[in-house]
Order: structure tokens, then sequence, then C-alpha cells
């Protein structure tokens, strides 16, 4: 504030002995201006037959002779009001871009207007508005700058909205201008764009990144009302915001993380919530590093909830070509807080799952399809998961992050994203590793996230020797990999040998197929296997029946039988055998023969249901 006052007493004073150089001499000096600090020794006569209000107040204090009048809140100060003198004295000066919107305030505040005398002050400055500072968007945002200091009377003169109206116009202009020239011929005659064809519409970019941000929202709202390409409106935001919020780095303290600069906190806070306001609805209009960017700077700087969720709605709707280092974000909160804002990228998170939601009149079967206009594509969940696994992988070393956020972020994403498990799994070992003191039924409700069906081989084999994992999960491991070799094993056998396991390899390759199916064919999917299974199932334990009866049957009659008796039934049997398969025996029925009807029945059954 001193520093103001001091510049203005400059001025004044600078104005004082320029005011010395042009006013006649010749003639004593009658009256006194004050403005801002500074006095100008001036003539009653040149001044009342200009100004309005200098008139006035002269009439007012006839009877007293004023000779001293002080002009409280004159626009522009003592500098402007020099110009408003020399134009009474009828000495000549230049309106330019830089001084015709103090003239044109300074011709209001002193009522220099047409009633008090023809061609004043304020028609002059008018007509250099119109036909020459509007018709040029480089002066008219000079003239937006000059306006910075010059409101609200600047604003209710209409000077920055006929400014704005301008600029609008003539970007629009512009860019239609641009499009004509792309436009070419090709070889089948019909006209087209060369989009490959530099734009030169958008040079005005540069030029708006000087005004103050409350201006610039103006413009950016009348360029969109226009119709300006959302393209040129988002490169013009990102300009902006680059030139804006360079200093960001200055606002924390790196020894106590305090702010320093609060002055500079709220104008870039500003800054941010303004340009988020500004972003075009559509997809892919500014680039999603620089929407992270916009979120970092907003939750450093503790923007509003309303700007946060709207940077991340924006980030949920296009994350699938989002890279690790955006995810990335800092957290700026109070020490012992997990090095990353772990629960801003959760939502995100949902706000990408939840992208069908917003439609309520939806019919029944688009829930089962994966590629309806409002839920994210299968080709985009594959890219998250992965984005997502190496995301829990990078902050799962973090010492000071709790099991269920962890969990929850590994949970957000539908069962069917996720094609290959290897990366889930080598985030949970991360985990693992890094909180060893974690209880046993924590470790199991974590890899109940992991689809061990899912695991390549390499992961397989890596995890039937964690011991990190609980034992309930190397015990799954160990199956599928028996599965997956039983599987390898069976494929070089005769065409009729792998028959009977064609359904156990189906089994093991479905599961990364599975992924790929939208949820109703992989729940069809998964009722068929466990079919299968429970029919694979009946027959081995019919089997084990049968063996255990026969091993009952053997121990009874050795321990009946002495010795000649048992050679005697050895004998019957033997001789009961038939090279030709004929028994000689009617009534009795070895275990071996009820064992194999057993499982001529079972395998008729299976087949029958199968069928």
């Amino acid at each position: 504030m001193d520093k103001q006052q001091h510049h203005q007493r400059s001025l004044a004073k600078s104005s004082r002995q320029r005011c010395n150089e042009w006013i006649f001499r010749d003639v004593k000096s009658d009256i006194t201006i004050e403005v801002n600090g500074g006095t100008f020794a001036l003539h009653k006569f040149p001044l009342v037959s200009r100004s309005g209000r200098i008139r006035k107040l002269v009439a007012e204090h006839r009877d007293s002779d004023i000779s001293r009048v002080e002009l409280l809140n004159l626009p522009g100060g003592a500098e402007t009001f020099e110009l408003a003198a020399k134009f009474c004295y009828g000495i000549n000066f230049e309106i330019t871009s830089s001084n015709v919107a103090q003239l044109c305030c300074v011709s209001d505040y002193l009522e220099m207007t047409e009633e008090f005398s023809k061609d004043n002050l304020g028609s002059r400055a008018e007509e250099y508005l119109e036909s020459i500072v509007c018709k040029n968007l480089e002066m008219c945002v000079e003239v937006l700058q000059q306006c910075e200091n010059l409101l609200p009377l600047a604003d209710e003169l209409k000077i920055v909205s006929r400014c704005i109206d301008a600029i609008a116009s003539k970007a629009c202009a512009e860019q239609i201008a641009s499009s004509f020239s792309r436009l070419e011929y090709s070889s089948s005659g019909r006209l087209h764009m060369n989009r490959q064809a530099k734009c030169d519409g958008d040079w005005w970019i540069e030029d708006l990144s000087v005004i103050r941000i409350d201006l610039y929202q103006r413009v950016m709202t009348a360029m969109k009302c226009r119709g300006v390409r959302p393209e040129s409106i988002g490169a013009s935001l990102v300009n902006y915001a680059q030139k804006e919020l360079t200093k960001k780095s200055s606002l924390w303290n790196p020894s106590g993380h305090t702010k320093i600069d609060l002055f500079s906190t709220d104008h870039e806070r500003l800054v941010v919530e303004t340009i988020v306001s500004l972003l075009p609805v559509e997809k892919l209009a500014v680039p999603i590093t620089f929407l992270f960017g916009l979120l970092r700077s907003a939750v450093m700087l503790d923007c509003s909830i309303a700007c946060r969720l709207d940077l991340e709605r924006r980030i949920g709707s296009q994350l699938d070509i989002a890279t690790l280092d955006d995810l990335l974000i800092p957290s700026f909160r109070h020490a012992g807080d997990t090095l990353f804002d772990v629960d801003t990228v959760q939502r995100i998170l949902v706000n990408f799952s939840q992208q069908d939601d917003s439609e309520d009149d939806m019919d029944d079967a688009s829930v089962f399809e994966s590629d309806s206009p409002h839920s994210p594509s299968q080709g985009a969940l594959f890219k998250v998961s992965k984005l997502v696994d190496n995301y829990l992988a990078e902050i799962a070393p973090d010492a000071n992050l709790k099991l269920a956020k962890f969990m929850a972020i590994a949970e957000t994403l539908p069962t069917h994203a996720r094609t290959i498990h290897d990366g889930l799994y080598r985030a949970i070992d991360i985990y693992l590793k890094a909180h060893q003191g974690l209880p046993d039924a924590d470790k199991k409700k974590l890899c109940k996230l992991i689809d061990f069906q899912k695991l390549s081989q390499e992961a397989g084999a890596h995890a039937a020797q964690n011991e990190r994992l609980p034992l309930q999960s190397i015990v799954q491991v160990l199956y599928f990999e028996q599965l997956r070799l039983r599987n390898a094993l069976c494929c070089s056998y005769a065409d009729d040998d792998r028959k009977p396991v064609n359904h156990q390899s189906w089994r093991i390759s479905s599961s990364a197929l599975s992924a790929a199916m939208s949820p109703k064919d992989n729940y069809a999917s998964l009722r068929r296997e466990n079919r299968e299974l429970k029919l694979e199932l009946a027959r081995m334990r019919m089997r084990l029946n049968d063996l255990e009866k026969e091993h009952v049957c053997m121990k009874r009659d050795m321990a009946k039988s002495s010795s000649r008796k048992f050679m005697s039934s050895f004998t019957k049997k033997i001789g009961g055998l038939s090279l030709f398969g004929h028994s000689s025996s009617r009534g009795s029925s070895s275990p071996s023969r009820q064992s194999y009807r057993t499982d001529s029945k079972v395998i008729e059954r299976t087949c029958a249901s199968t069928d």
C-alpha cells in the first residue's frame, strides 16, 4: 500500500511539472485542482467550458469565489486528469488503446459530454473505441488490461462488455476463415478438410493469457456462446494455467510444509477453480495430464469440493488413457498419512466403473452389454485394470496404507475387468512383504481377491512357493497347477485319451477367456463348469466306494478260511476266469466286476446329463 501511494505521488509530481510546461503563464491561475495528492494550477474558464462537474462546483461556490477543488476517486489518477485538462485547453494529444479506457471513464466522471461542448472528450473517446479498438483483437485485449483498475465504472460504461464481444466475434471469425483455408478438393472431386494443415485460427490464445482471471472467464464464456471450437477453448485454458500457476511450488515450505504466501495461494486457488468451471464438456478437449495437474493443484490449494469432484468425474470418464504417473497424486495432509492420495484415486475409479449409472432408463439386457454407450468398453476395462494393478504395486510398500484402503482400490473394478491376475498377485505380494505383521485372517481376506485360475504359469509357480501366502491359498495354487500339468500331459495322448480331460482343459483355458465375456455369458459358463465338476466328483466317489467294498471282502475271506479252503477258493476263482470272457459261475459276482458295472452306469448318466 505504501508503494502504491508513493507511486501516485511521483506521478502527480511529474504531471505537475509537465503542466507547467504546456499551460500558458501570462494569465494568473485562479483555481487549483487536487487529484490523488497532486495539484494543478489551472484556469476556470477552459475547465468550465468543457467539464460539467467543475462548472457545477464553481457555480455552487460563486459567492465565496472558490479557488481550490479536490476531485476524489478520479478514475485514472493524476495522469489521466492531465490529459483531460489538455483537452480543455485545446492542446492536441493522441488517443490510443492504452489510454482510451481511462479517457472514457474520466470524461464520464468530469461530465465532459456533448451537453456542455460539441465534440467533447467523451464522444471522441467513444468514437475511437468503436471504430478502431473493437475491430482489432490485440487492442481489445490491451483495453481490457487497462479496465482492470477502472472497475466498476468501466463495466457500467460497457467498455468491458464491448471489448469482450469484439474478442469473441473476432476469434470466431478467424477460426471460420482458417477452416475455409484448409478446405481442398480430393482426387474424386469432393471437398474435404485437410486435417494435417496447420490451424492458424488460434493465434489469439497467447494474447489472452495476460488478462486478469475474472475478465478472462468472461471472455471464455463469450467464446463458448459464439461457437468457438472446444479444442481451442481447451488450448487457451492450458496456456493460461501454465502461466498463472508457475509459482505453485513456492506455496509450500519444504522444511515444514506450511503455507508461506497466502495472497499467492488465494489467487492460484481462484485460478484453478475458474479454469475447472470453464472446461469444455467434450472429452479430449484438454489432455488428461492437464486434468491431473489441475487435480493436484486443487488438492494442494484446498479448492472447493465441487471443483475437485468435477475434475475426478472428468478424469474417470477417460481413465483408460491415463498413465501410472498421472495417478500418483501426493498426499498433502498431516504427517502419518499415506504417501499418495488413495481416497482421490478411489473416487476416480468409482466414477470410471459407474459411468452407466447416469442413465436410469436402460433396458435390463443392456446391463450385460459391456460395450453399451454409457459403460466402459472391455478394452477400456482391460487397460484400467492393468493401470490399477500397477498403482497398487506402487503404493503397497507404504507402511501407513491400511488394508481396507488397499482392498477398496482393488475391488473397485468389476470381476470381469481382469483377464489375468498376475498384476494383482504381484501387488498383494508386495503388500504382504511390507506388512509382515498382518494377521492370518487379514491375509486370507486379502488373498481372496486373487483368482488363482487366472495366474500365468510363471506366477503360479512363484505363488506355489510363496511362504507369505496363507496355506489355503497355496493349496488352491497347487490344485490349479496340477490341473494345468494334467492338461499338458494329456495333450500328448491320442484323441480318445484326450476326450475325458477336455473338460479340464477347457476349464483351465477358459479362466482367461471368461474374463473377456460379458457378465451374463460368464455366469452361464461358470454354471456349466460347476455341473461338470459335480459329475466328476460323483464318479470318483462311486469308484472309491467300490474299492472299499472289495477291500473288505478280501479281508473277510482271509480271516474265515483255512489254508486248504483258501486254496480251494482261489482255484475256483481262477477256474471261473475264461480267456473269452465267459464265467463258469452263475451266482457269484466279484467286486471288480461290480465296480465295472457301477462305472459304466455313472458314465452313462454323465453323458446323458451333459447331452
